[in-house]
């Protein structure tokens, strides 16, 4: 498709992303299983590597930096990879920590990288209490003032993002980068949009 000419957002947009959703749907209702869902992941990582050079071409000027995690303890990035190449096409820089993060190495990434925006991924109950803490952690630290805080997954709702102090929630990885620009003040303009 890109020696074809084909728009890499809509080589991501309606083919990728879709991909993986509907994988993702077919395993909640028992469709799929994980080697079906990990097969999926790989296709997805293979296509992203392949994009992701191609996309950073498009925008030198970075409107924001972005540090990104799954949660200590949970080992799920699925998501967090969405969120990070539609965050990356959208002109944020990306600091990827990858998954099973602590709250210190959360709070000592913000605080290298000058970051803008703190995003966290958890997809098991068991680990969403990380997130509370990482916030925590950043308020005891005085970086709260200085960086924003965003909070998705599978088990993560609105009301629990707001009950640990989260500035943000998204429901899924597409609409990320419109909450990451509302959340900063962002214009809309500015910047690569992903097209939908």
């Amino acid at each position: 498709m890109i020696k074809e000419g084909v728009d890499l957002f809509r080589i991501l947009n309606h083919g990728l992303i879709p991909g993986m959703l509907d994988a993702s749907e077919r395993f909640r209702r028992g469709e799929f299983f994980i080697p079906e869902l990990l097969m999926s992941s790989r296709a997805l990582q293979f296509g992203l590597n392949v994009l992701r050079p191609l996309i950073q071409e498009r925008k030198n000027h970075k409107i924001a930096k972005v540090i990104i995690g799954t949660v200590k303890f949970d080992l799920h990035d699925i998501g967090k990879n969405l969120v990070t190449i539609l965050l990356e096409g959208n002109g944020f820089e990306i600091i990827d920590l990858g998954v099973d993060v602590t709250p210190e190495k959360f709070v000592r990434a913000v605080e290298k990288h000058e970051a803008q925006m703190l995003a966290m991924s958890s997809l098991l109950t068991s680990t969403m209490s990380w997130m509370r803490f990482t916030i925590e952690q950043l308020q005891a630290s005085g970086l709260s003032k200085k960086v924003k805080t965003l909070v998705g997954g599978a088990p993560v709702t609105p009301i629990f993002a707001k009950n640990i102090g989260a500035d943000g929630y998204c429901r899924e990885a597409t609409s990320a980068p419109s909450t990451i620009r509302k959340l900063l003040g962002i214009d809309e303009d500015e910047g690569i949009l992903v097209k939908q």
